[in-house]
């Protein structure tokens, strides 16, 4: 008997053309909060970010060439690279966002600096930048082409994307030591460090959600209490102990962090002795996650 091996290709849904340009609009004002932080309160006060968009800063001081340019120069052969790697949708999100960075860096140019307050251009620059940056990339998009190359990098590395792109931003922020000052190198990586917390809220979100693991005796009481107190449905999965091979009920669930201790409390009072496993999550979507009336 002869078997014919069908290859079955993974056929891609388009985005609908609402979803299109929602993200348009979303990378469009990241990008341009970017192109703030950057002309109206970073590069006035010679302080600069991390990547390719700090290696811009640099050329642009050195050559007085405009920055726009840079950006977009030095960040396109991560297009192409992005595009082969991560996606077509995801380079064609990074190459209109670069686009626009470049385009609204220059008009931003002539804007004099907000602050001549090196602390308060190195701070707010910072959280400008960084939610510029967050807004693209939990829009599908980047602006800087080193999260590309620490990619690639990884493969042939043993270390991790974090670390790689640890190790290429403390390079490049030490060579601004050279290019102006090293009070200036100290100040950007103060920024860059800011900049890289406020993406990671922008990312995850202000109300971050927590996954809930319980496993105890008394699951019953436990998920009703949930229900009650906290206003959150609960789900039984089934379980089974690996050295006792006895049956347990495994209880799941999602709540906000302000709700973390009540939910300590109801252990307490019900099952001091069950286990529990807490997670941060960075998204919640689908499903039945509305918090219901406590009552």
């Amino acid at each position: 008997m002869e078997y014919q091996q069908v290859e079955q290709k993974q056929v891609h849904k388009p985005m609908t053309k609402l979803k299109i340009l929602k993200r348009a609009i979303a990378i469009c004002i990241g990008a341009v909060l970017m192109a703030v932080g950057l002309e109206i309160f970073l590069v006035p006060n010679s302080v600069i970010d991390g990547g390719i968009t700090g290696i811009s800063i640099m050329l642009s001081h050195i050559t007085t060439l405009p920055l726009g340019l840079f950006i977009f120069v030095l960040n396109l052969p991560f297009f192409f690279i992005g595009k082969k790697q991560i996606g077509k949708t995801f380079a064609i999100s990074t190459l209109f966002g670069i686009i626009i960075l470049s385009i609204f860096t220059a008009l931003f140019h002539p804007v004099p600096a907000f602050t001549e307050n090196i602390f308060l251009a190195t701070i707010f620059g910072g959280i400008v930048v960084g939610a510029g940056v967050g807004i693209v990339i939990r829009y599908g998009g980047a602006l800087d082409g080193t999260e590309i190359l620490a990619i690639l990098f990884n493969k042939r590395l043993p270390f991790s994307v974090g670390e790689i792109i640890m190790i290429i931003n403390v390079f490049i922020l030490g060579i601004a030591g050279f290019v102006f000052s090293w009070d200036r190198s100290m100040y950007s990586i103060i920024a860059y460090v800011i900049a890289t917390k406020t993406i990671d809220t922008v990312v995850k979100g202000f109300d971050e959600s927590k996954s809930i693991w319980i496993i105890t005796d008394k699951h019953k009481e436990v998920g009703e209490a949930i229900l009650a107190r906290l206003g959150r449905g609960v789900t039984y999965l089934n379980g089974q102990g690996a050295y006792t091979e006895d049956e347990k009920k495994v209880i799941f669930c999602i709540i906000n962090r302000l709700e973390e201790a009540k939910l300590n409390t109801i252990l307490e009072e019900i099952d001091e002795r069950a286990f529990l496993a807490v997670g941060d999550i960075a998204e919640v979507r689908g499903g039945n996650f509305k918090k219901k009336n406590i009552h």
